[in-house]
């Protein structure tokens, strides 16, 4: 049985987003601590959040589209992406990072690995506050890492995610690693 698609904004039946809510998502802020494609605020927020929490697979088309429009800045050879938890993982049953990301590398015609593992076991950054994000995850490596490699997260707040994601790539011997959010908060 097939079900109509529905817009996770305004829950009218049609594209994910439709074009009256995707014309109302702003832009990232400029100040964001890495690039993203889209605020965290307003419409733009309930699309992630329905992403992120609601199994509202379908907007990934459109993210993925404009993140890699935003990533082709760059050469890169693969795609990765920072890792929610396990527990977190199963309870959504995905991990949204990495739906962009294999959505991304697709549409860059690069590969998309699991290059991360996250080995701490704190809480979750959604509902903490600016401080206490400035201590993000720890992610290790799975494996030797060459070229240059793009992360991809779904939310970037004060950065602290994808730094510490970065720098267990350079430690891994990435070359060069670029990072990428669908949207930032204001």
């Amino acid at each position: 049985m097939l079900l109509p698609a529905q817009c996770p904004v305004c829950r009218r039946d049609g594209p994910a987003p439709c074009s009256r809510c995707a014309a109302a998502v702003g832009p990232a802020p400029a100040a964001a601590p890495v690039p993203a494609v889209l605020a965290f605020s307003g419409p733009g927020r309930r699309l992630l959040l329905a992403l992120k929490y609601g199994n509202a697979k379908p907007v990934v088309r459109s993210l993925a589209g404009a993140m890699a429009r935003q990533a082709r800045r760059h050469e890169v050879d693969v795609v990765t992406w920072a890792p929610t938890s396990p527990g977190r993982r199963r309870h959504r049953g995905y991990d949204q990072a990495e739906v962009l990301a294999r959505a991304v590398a697709w549409r860059l015609g690069v590969p998309c690995r699991g290059l991360l593992r996250r080995v701490d076991g704190g809480p979750p950054q959604t509902g903490r506050s600016r401080h206490e994000r400035l201590t993000g995850p720890a992610f290790v490596a799975r494996r030797r890492v060459r070229g240059a490699v793009l992360v991809v997260d779904d939310v970037v707040t004060t950065g602290a995610t994808l730094r510490a994601a970065e720098a267990a790539l350079h430690q891994a011997g990435a070359r060069a690693v670029h990072c990428l959010a669908a949207a930032a908060t204001p």
